[in-house]
């Protein structure tokens, strides 16, 4: 065959193929431009229960459900500002009406003269306010660390005229739960509180957390996988306590030992309503506050501890501990 004609033949060859293949790039090329972007959360209410009390609901794509938020804000709202989100217990219900620490823990009164936003998700109880790795036929579908972290704020900054600016804290379940949302986002939070809680989730650390998602007929393997799971370790706040460095914290915890609250109080405890077993439970908190306490130290956390000499597993005492959180937090919040 003649040379010219071979070349020929394959410019030919060429062309025909290029042009195909310009074809197909066309085609497809649409399916990638025209991608919907990711569903944004939105809010579907705010009822205001009295001018510094909102219930807000706010529909999450993370969560595929509406989640109900008690919220706090400033006798004062013309001017922004920074906001704390509050976390609930174990025993936190979605049929409250509010979080309970506006029912029970004094945040309403105490917050009442604050330049702050209090957010507060209304439940979670069992949920460690985390993303799950798969759902659980008892707690079902969780990715809570998503919706606070992620979806939740562009709404608090626009809604409630937030400035950014955010601290976390909790109490019991929540208080673990605060701990691990600070070090995993310490760019967002810049101070924690924590009451009556434990904060390690590895090893001996899973003795203390199993319990309580079980306690709500939960499998704690759907949460952060089996005990050997790498996601225990990547929830664990003393493996990362590098991340509070600088930071305010403060902690609170009883000794277990009942105090005059427990005889004057009506007898209904966090979780779980059983005297002796909040004895205990604020005894194990004791043990793993005392130890946390020193480790965030060493680490170069600013830490401030309350140390009750007496005090169980109940709201009494978190009600009393909240207002000497506040030098820690309002130094993190910046007001």
């Amino acid at each position: 065959m003649d040379l010219r004609v071979s070349v020929l033949r394959g410019r030919r060859g060429y062309r025909r193929i290029a042009s195909v293949a310009a074809a197909v790039a066309v085609a497809v090329a649409p399916l990638f431009v025209v991608a919907p972007a990711h569903a944004e959360a939105t809010v579907e209410r705010i009822d205001r229960t009295s001018p510094q009390q909102w219930q807000m609901y706010v529909h999450s794509p993370a969560m595929k459900r509406t989640i109900h938020l008690d919220v706090l804000v400033p006798a004062n709202q013309s001017a922004s500002r920074p906001t704390l989100l509050l976390l609930d217990g174990n025993g936190a219900s979605e049929s409250q009406s509010a979080s309970t620490w506006t029912l029970r823990g004094g945040a309403k009164e105490f917050f009442a003269n604050k330049p702050v936003n209090v957010v507060m998700p209304v439940g979670g109880g069992g949920t460690y306010y985390t993303d799950w790795l798969q759902d659980d036929p008892k707690i079902g579908h969780q990715k809570w660390e998503t919706f606070l972290t992620s979806e939740l704020p562009p709404l608090i900054d626009r809604e409630l005229k937030g400035n950014g600016v955010y601290a976390v804290g909790g109490l019991s379940m929540g208080a673990g739960a605060a701990a691990i949302l600070a070090v995993r986002h310490p760019k967002m939070f810049r101070a924690l509180a924590a009451f009556s809680g434990c904060y390690s989730t590895d090893g001996v650390g899973q003795l203390s957390v199993r319990p309580v998602v079980e306690a709500k007929g939960g499998n704690p393997d759907n949460m952060w996988g089996s005990a050997s799971s790498p996601e225990w370790d990547a929830h664990d706040p003393m493996k990362h306590l590098d991340a509070l460095r600088g930071k305010p914290v403060h902690l609170y915890v009883g000794t277990g030992v009942p105090g005059l609250d427990d005889a004057l109080f009506d007898g209904k405890w966090s979780w779980p309503n059983d005297p002796f077993r909040a004895s205990e439970i604020e005894n194990v908190s004791h043990n793993c506050t005392a130890a946390t306490g020193t480790a965030m130290g060493l680490s170069g956390a600013d830490v401030s501890t309350d140390w009750a000499a007496v005090g169980v597993h109940s709201w009494p005492y978190w009600k009393t501990a909240l207002p000497k959180s506040w030098p820690s937090l309002k130094a993190g919040l910046g007001v």
